[in-house]
């Protein structure tokens, strides 16, 4: 059989008291609420609206620079790794693309936007998905292309 602890505190005084309690007392003993007022959480100062534009331009510009860049990369990438064989070859690919991609980083950054303290990370994922996807698309397209006669697929072009 389990074993139970015994209290030792001293039973309260007057519980008897406790249940025969109306009702209406109860709703007495009811602290009242304090009146608060809406308090808005600290937000960051007010952006003026040619900020706001200006801001919008140069994230504008850096989308459009890393989408340029991504192409322009990718078509370099199909040239200049091209005395690389296998694995070697995909793996310079990618690590180009990054060391480019670190650099528009580093151009952003020296377009010394006034982004708000949530917006930081803007400049680090800022059309990241259209780069890459870009990046790589050219890259296999413009392979494919330079390469179309040297293999031999069966298609007679």
């Amino acid at each position: 059989m389990a074993k139970f602890k015994k209290k030792k505190s001293q039973p309260t005084p007057d519980s008897d008291n406790s249940k025969e309690e109306s009702p209406k007392e109860e709703e007495n003993n009811i602290p009242e609420t304090e009146n608060s007022e809406t308090i808005s959480p600290p937000t960051d100062p007010p952006i003026i609206e040619s900020e706001k534009s200006e801001k919008d331009k140069k994230l504008n510009n850096l989308f459009w620079l890393r989408v340029s860049l991504a192409v322009i990369a990718g078509t370099a990438a199909t040239f200049i790794f091209e005395d690389i064989e296998g694995e070697e070859r995909r793996w310079a690919s990618i690590a180009f693309m990054i060391i480019v991609f670190f650099g528009t980083i580093i151009v952003a950054k020296g377009m010394k936007m006034q982004l708000p303290s949530s917006d930081r990370k803007k400049i680090v994922t800022q059309a990241i998905g259209s780069y890459i996807f870009l990046y790589l698309f050219t890259w296999i397209v413009t392979y494919t292309l330079v390469h179309v006669g040297s293999v031999s697929s069966g298609i007679n072009l």
